[in-house]
């Protein structure tokens, strides 16, 4: 995992004023004096869930031993079923929660097991959340806001376990409220949660490959989330089906299922998901619980697939109706850094190649604007990449590539105005890479048209996936305006290893 920033430390980018809280030093200080932490940078105040107005009714902050007799950080460990919403408009943040509780050494790495309401309990918890190339240790103290005795945002199944309340809450301190958390992306908090990249995928424009691009995301531990567009009219509309509209879902398993019928064998690609409510709330068509297609599974398939009809909120379907109901999917793939060699091993998982930099566009020096702008373009930024090997199982002979752009911009900084710049990239093909100038120069980009490139957007990430023939290739990121200041980070991901350097 690397270094872990403490919230405010320098270096971590992230409110480097006031003091640094250590989890450990706190904890030990309100053990020696016998309190109970209570944490001054995000009090038990209305002003800690709402920036934007008063709290509608009276929130009680109460810590869980006020609220159960025998309070619980997991009860028989984490599961994607304690996840639970409450009042918050954010079942983006519980269907990214659910898909980390899917890998145990994630899940371990934002929630700490060094604690419990048992050993050492001080009223005092940490999470990690990774931050612009960094993780960062945030402390909270366990006051929870409630409403006539029960919790108000999100919550477990189990009413006495209490993980995900507080990961919410480390969430909400590090974002600057409760409030900061109301509408999102699915992505945002899994990239939060893992340092990964994500692609944003349209399902009516799904490439050809759309299935084996899912299977192989599986294959290396990505998490998946999904939705329906949303009914303007009617808030969560459920569809015949039994679908939720304008509701975010996780993607659990992505796999081919053997199909034995009396004439012949075959496999069919089918899809697990859940539903954030972890109710009865589900699809109802074919393969849904006990429907008549899974008489056609032998038994071992079945178990091999962990198959069971409980009314969890987690069903089957194919990926034709997937494809035909749903009209988003978003792909978190994984820093190679969260999957350990001892892992990978044991779930016969991959992991990607991954290279990363960090700059910024500086006015008057390397903010050039985007390609419209073409006598200051080349001031911005380069950086020259080197795909050697084509994909393992590709008839192409090409280089998968998923390039990400991130500006460095908090979910916090939104109450100050602040807001995104729009930002994108254009990859170069340098055929003859060396008799090229380093960096390239005005004349190069006069006479030479990008192979690939981004949209240009004013979210915090803009990701692409590409399929190159091996070479050298030069990737060029900037502002769409010229003279735009912000601090970025470029990170390319691929099958194989990817040779990157910045020009100077």
């Amino acid at each position: 995992m690397g270094t872990v920033n403490k919230l405010g430390k320098k270096g971590s980018r992230l409110r480097a004023q006031g003091q640094v809280q250590d989890f450990f030093k706190i904890r030990d200080q309100c053990l020696e004096e016998g309190t109970l932490f209570e944490d001054p940078k995000f009090p038990a105040e209305d002003s800690s869930i709402y920036f934007s107005k008063t709290a509608p009714r009276r929130i009680k902050w109460k810590r869980p031993m006020e609220i159960v007799d025998n309070p619980e950080l997991f009860v028989k460990g984490a599961s994607r079923f304690d996840v639970q919403q409450g009042e918050l408009g954010d079942c983006w943040l519980l269907a990214a929660v659910a898909n980390l509780t899917l890998n145990k050494a994630l899940f371990s790495q934002v929630v700490p097991d060094d604690q419990s309401f048992e050993d050492k309990y001080a009223g005092i918890f940490h999470f990690r959340f990774w931050q612009y190339g960094r993780w960062v240790d945030v402390v909270i103290d366990d006051r929870l806001p409630t409403y006539r005795g029960r919790l108000v945002f999100l919550h477990s199944s189990e009413h006495n376990e209490f993980w995900s309340a507080l990961l919410e809450k480390a969430y909400a301190k590090l974002h600057g409220s409760y409030e900061a958390l109301r509408g999102g992306t699915t992505c945002e908090a899994m990239v939060d949660f893992t340092g990964g990249v994500t692609e944003n995928y349209e399902l009516s424009q799904a490439p050809r490959n759309m299935y084996r691009i899912m299977l192989k995301a599986y294959e290396r531990s990505s998490l998946m989330g999904c939705s329906i567009e949303p009914d303007p009219n009617v808030v969560e509309a459920q569809t015949p089906e039994g679908l939720i509209k304008g509701h975010a879902y996780s993607v659990t398993k992505v796999k081919y299922v053997d199909i034995k019928t009396q004439h012949r064998s075959r496999k069919i690609p089918l899809i697990r998901i859940r539903n954030p409510w972890g109710n009865e709330a589900e699809w109802n068509g074919p393969w849904s619980d006990k429907s008549p297609e899974w008489r056609v599974i032998p038994d071992k398939e079945k178990e091999e697939i962990g198959l069971t009809f409980d009314e969890d909120g987690e069903f089957w379907m194919s990926y034709k109706d997937f494809q035909k109901h749903f009209s988003r999917l978003e792909i978190c793939n994984l820093n190679p850094d969260s999957l350990t060699e001892e892992e990978l091993l044991r779930s016969h998982k991959r992991k990607w190649e991954m290279s990363m930099f960090e700059c910024e566009w500086v006015r008057g020096v390397t903010a050039g604007g985007c390609r419209n702008y073409l006598e200051t373009f080349w001031h911005n930024p380069q950086y020259r990449i080197t795909l050697e090997d084509p994909d393992e199982e590709d008839d192409d002979d090409k280089c998968t590539v998923i390039v990400a752009l991130m500006q460095k911009i908090h979910r916090s900084q939104r109450k100050m105005g602040t807001e995104l710049l729009t930002i994108g990239f254009a990859m170069y093909h340098l055929k003859d890479p060396d008799n090229l100038p380093k960096p390239l120069d005005l004349n190069f980009f006069k006479y030479n048209a990008s192979v690939e490139r981004s949209p240009f957007t004013n979210q915090r990430e803009v990701s692409c996936r590409f399929k190159l023939p091996p070479g050298v290739y030069c990737i060029v990121p900037s502002t769409f305006e010229p003279k735009e200041e912000g601090e970025f980070i470029l990170r390319v991901f691929s099958e194989h290893k990817n040779n990157m350097e910045c020009l100077p």
